[in-house]
């Protein structure tokens, strides 16, 4: 979608100055080709920063022309900024105007085209579920909305013999004359392996013999979840798929261009957000008067279960912590005005940024939890221990796509997502969540 967008603006900057050139008032040169890329890019990278490719989006098309103005408002204060700093790359207003005009009607178009058409079956995967137990009642209950299913379709599940069956028999499949012949006739394209016992009439042969035909992939269940959920299920993991499956990479180059692209964003963020967080002082300062103190230490637990103190504002009484260490809350009580506004837009994070700077969080990671907290969940949560393998960061994955939560089960379920970064996070998913990041801020997403 966005590679099909970014053609869209190009064409746009390209016929708002063939429109502009046909009027005998201007001649405005030769159109700059980064100019146009530089118009294409601000419009996709704002697009993006409002969830406009958000894959489980569930807002109708007026929510879409909503974030849309809004993403082309801020592409509009991008491009001008950068033809302020760099005059040399010229594009007329007239040609500026008209492209995004025929660019945000032309997008409009394709959206709606795209909403209308995207859960037609025919466009979908299709997907058969091998199994009719446990695991595969998990999928079932899991992945039961359109928004779920929106570039799959799944065809039904598969009993296996001897094995307890938990789907409704109106899901379930009748397989005959082979397993083979059957995803053929009914042309599917992924086969999902959720059979509870492996030991036990598991179908090697069958399932070897469509990996090899080369049109049918096979996968596991923890696969499929991670791929089209954009987590890891903990509640159906186990340590061979953690030792056997790819990414957890590092490296001596990696970490140094990860430390070098938190130094140099934490020096900019330090330099564009000062005022805010002078402004912030002052209103703490103000509410709770001058003896009031600004920021707030808590130990945390860092890279490899390293302690250290990470840095905020003070958005709570003075006294919230009398009685011991409790999990925050949505709405808390104990949360004084001032605290209500910062923390709903993240301003009370931005001292966070000195913890990136001198090397003990990173921008984007798990969020670090409180020594208390983690030892209890590490008993009761597997695997939790294991979100500690990165640095922790200020924004992070799970930030992104889970609800604020203050439970043992929303920490679990964040944890899903957590293991998901720990496991494939790279620079470009580091830059996606850090844009999808003022989406959560502008529009109250996550925490």
């Amino acid at each position: 979608m966005a590679g099909v967008e970014f053609s869209l603006a190009t064409l746009a900057v390209y016929l708002g100055y063939v429109l502009r050139t046909s009027m005998n008032d201007w001649d405005g040169g030769v159109l700059s080709p980064m100019a146009v890329v530089v118009v294409s890019s601000s419009l996709i990278f704002s697009m993006l920063a409002m969830g406009l490719y958000q894959s489980r989006s569930r807002e109708g098309y007026e929510g879409v022309i909503v974030r849309l103005g809004a993403s082309y408002a801020a592409a509009l204060i991008l491009i001008s900024l950068f033809f302020y700093i760099f005059p040399f790359v010229h594009l007329g207003r007239g040609v500026l105007g008209l492209a995004l005009i025929t660019s945000f009607f032309s997008m409009l178009i394709v959206r709606f085209i795209f909403m209308k058409t995207v859960d037609e079956q025919a466009l979908k995967r299709r997907v058969l579920v091998l199994g009719a137990g446990e695991r595969a009642a998990f999928i079932f209950q899991r992945i039961r909305r359109k928004s779920d299913q929106r570039g799959f379709f799944i065809v039904g599940y598969v009993p296996v013999s001897e094995q307890v069956q938990r789907i409704p028999g109106e899901y379930t499949l009748l397989v005959e004359g082979g397993l083979r012949d059957f995803v053929i006739n009914n042309q599917i394209d992924e086969v999902v392996v959720a059979i509870d016992d492996m030991r036990q009439n598991f179908p090697a042969d069958a399932l070897l013999d469509l990996k090899l035909t080369g049109t049918v992939d096979v996968v596991d269940v923890v696969t499929f979840f991670e791929r089209e959920m954009g987590k890891i299920e903990t509640r159906m993991l186990y340590p061979g798929w953690l030792i056997f499956s790819e990414g957890f990479a590092r490296g001596a180059i990696r970490s140094l261009i990860e430390r070098m692209f938190d130094l140099a964003s934490s020096f900019l963020i330090l330099m564009l957000t000062w005022p805010v967080m002078l402004l912030t002082m002052l209103a703490i300062k103000l509410e709770e008067g001058k003896d009031a103190p600004l920021f707030y230490k808590q130990t945390r637990v860092g890279f490899n279960g390293r302690l250290f103190d990470v840095l905020k504002f003070r958005s709570m009484r003075q006294d919230a912590e009398k009685h011991g260490a409790v999990w925050a809350q949505q709405n808390d009580p104990r949360v004084t005005k001032v605290g209500a506004f910062i923390r709903k837009y993240r301003i009370d994070e931005l001292p966070q940024v000195v913890n990136v700077f001198v090397g003990e969080m990173a921008f984007v990671g798990p969020r670090p939890e409180r020594p208390e907290f983690v030892k209890d969940l590490s008993e009761k949560i597997p695997y939790f221990s294991e979100r500690h393998r990165v640095k922790p960061g200020i924004t992070g994955w799970a930030q992104l796509c889970y609800p604020y939560g203050a439970s043992d089960e929303d920490a679990e379920q964040k944890l899903q997502y957590d293991l998901y970064y720990v496991k494939n996070h790279n620079l470009l998913l580091d830059l996606i969540i850090l844009i999808q990041t003022v989406e959560v801020v502008l529009f109250g997403r996550g925490r």
